[in-house]
């Protein structure tokens, strides 16, 4: 089956929500995301041309994007540069609904989580990307990636118990 680079791309800038939620998990920060998101993108047309036919495009574009993070921190390390959360004064006097403080909290509560746990539960729960599929993007082998999204439901459910005062 010969798929196109033209149809390719209109998948790609329909898959543009699930990117923007990846990369938001990946950089917890709003304008990394987004810029993360260019960058896979670019590195994406720049190479969509030797994906095979066959080759599942949300699979390999996440991984596209997870390598780009890598690359970025790297980068940012070498820098030793600190960026400042832009959302820790962007509700600041606003009156916000329960379901508003349960969406802050699954928040806060995913970027407490460590990297390889948050990334786990980010391709799983929240992309709906098959076991395989994102042990694949994250490149381990399935049992460490049922693992890792174990001990991050695990964390998750700690972390939001505590938001919510309620006792195990």
């Amino acid at each position: 089956m010969n798929v196109s680079v033209t149809s390719r791309r209109s998948e790609l800038i329909e898959m543009l929500p699930r990117l923007r939620r990846f990369a938001r998990a990946l950089t917890r920060h709003v304008a990394d995301a987004d810029d993360l998101v260019q960058l896979g993108l670019e590195r994406a047309l720049m190479t969509i041309d030797t994906l095979a036919a066959d080759s599942r495009l949300d699979s390999w574009m996440f991984r596209v994007m997870r390598n780009a993070w890598i690359d970025e921190t790297r980068r940012r390390s070498r820098w030793d540069r600190v960026l400042a959360p832009e959302e820790a004064g962007a509700a600041v006097g606003d009156a916000t609904s329960e379901a508003d403080f349960a969406l802050i909290s699954i928040q806060r509560a995913m970027e407490k989580l460590p990297d390889e746990q948050r990334i786990a539960v980010a391709l799983v729960l929240v992309e709906g990307l098959s076991y395989r599929d994102a042990a694949n993007v994250v490149g381990v082998p399935i049992g460490t990636l049922t693992s890792r999204l174990a001990r991050g439901r695990e964390a998750l459910q700690d972390l939001l118990t505590d938001d919510y005062g309620i006792r195990k």
